[in-house]
C-alpha cells in the first residue's frame, strides 16, 4: 500500500528568505512543501504575529520584546517587503498559494487570539497546530476538530488518558527519537508520526524507512525531492 509522507517547511524556506516571513512562506510552498510550520506570538495588544523568539533581536536587530510592542509599532520594523507578518496575513498568503500552515504554539497564552484569527478568515481547514501538552489542550478545548501534532520528547508514548483527552492526529518527536520502535508503537495506537527538524538527505531517508508520516525541514526543496524519490522507488 502506498503511503503519503507530508513535507513540512520549518518556518518557511529560511535558507533562502528570512524565517517566518511572507516571502519565506511563498518560497517554501513553491518548493513543494505541503505545509509551512510557523511560530506564533502575541504583540502587546494581543495580535498574533509570526515570530519564534520572545524578542526582535535575532531576526530584526531590535532589542525590544514582542510583548512590549503593539501591532502598529511592529509594522515599522523591517521593510515593506520583509517584516514581521500577522498571522492573518500569513494565512491569506498561504491560501493564495494553495498551501496550509502548521501553527507552532509554545504555550497556551496565544491560543485564543490565534484561533480567533483562524476562524475570522474561515481557515479552520487550512491549519494544523503543534506544540506541547498545555498548548494543545488549550487548542482542543476551543477547536474540537482541529488537527493536532503533540510535540513529545519522551521515549514512550503518552498515557491513554492524555491521548483520549487530547485526540492528537500526530505524535511529534524530535528526529533523533523517531526510531522504528516508537513509530510502530504510535501507529499501533492510531497515531501518525511527524519528526523535526531534518536537513540532511541521509537522515530523511532513515526516517522515511522507519515509517514516519511527516517530516519537517529547513530545506523544503531537498525534503520534497527526497520524499518523491523514495515514493518513486517503491
Amino acid at each position: 500500500m502506498s503511503r503519503t509522507v507530508l513535507a513540512v517547511a520549518h518556518r518557511g524556506d529560511p535558507y533562502r528568505y528570512r524565517e517566518n516571513t511572507l516571502p519565506s512562506i511563498v518560497s517554501a510552498l513553491a518548493a513543494g512543501a505541503d505545509l509551512v510550520e510557523v511560530d506564533v506570538r502575541l504583540t502587546r495588544d494581543r495580535v498574533p504575529v509570526l515570530l519564534h523568539d520572545p524578542t526582535l533581536e535575532r531576526l530584526w536587530d531590535d532589542p525590544r520584546p514582542l510583548a512590549g510592542v503593539t501591532a502598529e509599532q511592529l509594522a515599522d520594523v523591517g521593510s515593506p517587503g520583509l517584516r514581521v507578518p500577522t498571522l492573518a496575513e500569513a494565512l491569506e498568503t498561504a491560501a493564495a498559494s494553495g498551501g496550509r500552515l502548521l501553527i507552532d504554539l509554545d504555550d497556551a497564552g496565544p491560543v485564543a487570539a490565534t484561533w480567533q484569527a483562524v476562524t475570522e478568515l474561515g481557515a479552520e481547514d487550512r491549519v494544523g497546530f503543534c506544540g506541547p501538552v498545555g498548548a494543545m489542550l488549550a487548542v482542543r478545548e476551543l477547536a474540537p476538530h482541529a488537527e493536532l501534532s503533540l510535540t513529545w520528547k519522551q521515549p514512550r508514548l503518552p498515557g491513554r488518558t492524555l491521548l483520549d483527552e487530547l485526540r492528537p492526529h500526530y505524535l511529534n518527536p524530535p528526529f533523533a527519537m523517531a526510531e522504528p520502535r516508537l513509530v510502530d508503537a504510535a501507529h499501533d495506537a492510531g497515531l501518525r508520526v511527524s519528526a523535526w527538524t531534518v536537513d540532511l538527505r541521509r537522515t530523511m531517508n532513515r526516517l522515511l524507512a522507519a515509517g514516519v508520516d511527516s517530516l519537517t525541514s529547513n530545506r523544503p526543496a531537498l525534503l520534497r525531492s527526497t520524499i518523491d524519490r523514495q515514493a518513486a522507488a517503491r
